[in-house]
């Protein structure tokens, strides 16, 4: 049975940011992720885990300057020493929240900088982040994104992550499989979820198109959840999708694996 966290980055957004743990908690969350922590202090948010009961699933390393733009900065040459520095708070927060995995987003590389460079400064980064993770227990997650919503994103495809990944060489570096960026970009999410299910340690879902919430699109959801179990995946699966009306009314899909 799959086992689903709440993304508060999306979900509940009728109420305050702080407001919205006590509210995946009564609706039947045990998990939560977002996008990033680093706006609140670290105590106020490991309080309102304990006082929810909820696991922290995952949230962002930083990821440069967001309202300009910017989604990532680790395939920015140039950059590095900000990458290192965004790491170390990433693991501040993380350890006082018991967070026990961390995604990169790899960022929009500048048009200018030779594709050679580029990926070499990535690699050098990940590798970086990868083994000051692991120092600490905390898996360190790549994720691809679709070039539709996000123009320029590096990182745009399954293969292309692997094949990075295999390029860093370091054990401490998983896949974060999102459904709605794959399927935009790719498609075959059961077979690419099966064939690579040891590398995948946190899978998002959202339907397309819309980016809601399951059932809304094109996506045969109760098949993959199907395929996910049977894979043998043990992660959380993080309901990172928009509301297509209240948050609430928009989770009717999720009763029956709650119940479950």
């Amino acid at each position: 049975m799959p086992k689903f966290s709440a993304n508060l980055s999306m979900l509940f957004t009728e109420v305050d940011f702080l407001d919205r743990f006590q509210k995946a908690a009564s609706f039947g969350f045990k998990g939560v992720e977002y996008l990033f922590p680093y706006g609140w202090k670290k105590e106020v948010l490991a309080e309102k885990l304990h006082s929810s009961n909820l696991t922290q699933v995952l949230h962002n390393l930083p990821a440069g300057d967001w309202e300009r733009g910017e989604r990532g900065i680790a395939c920015i040459p140039g950059r590095e020493g900000e990458f290192q520095d965004g790491v170390g708070l990433a693991v501040e927060y993380a350890k006082a929240l018991g967070c026990k995995q961390l995604n990169c987003l790899v960022g929009i590389p500048p048009a200018h900088e030779s594709p050679e460079k580029v990926r070499r400064t990535l690699v050098e980064n990940l590798k970086f982040a990868a083994e000051a993770l692991e120092r600490e227990g905390i898996r360190l997650l790549v994720e691809p994104l679709n070039s539709r919503d996000i123009p320029g994103f590096y990182l745009v495809h399954t293969r292309q992550a692997l094949s990075i990944m295999e390029e860093v060489g370091h054990p401490n570096l998983f896949l974060q499989y999102d459904v709605y960026h794959m399927q935009v970009m790719e498609g075959d999410l059961i077979n690419t979820i099966r064939s690579n299910i040891s590398r995948i340690s946190h899978i998002q879902i959202a339907d397309n198109p819309g980016r809601n919430e399951p059932g809304t699109g094109e996506i045969n959801f109760p098949n993959l959840f199907k395929a996910i179990d049977e894979a043998g995946y043990k992660g959380w699966i993080g309901c990172e999708y928009k509301p297509s009306s209240k948050t609430e009314e928009s989770l009717s899909w999720l009763l029956p694996y709650l119940r479950g």
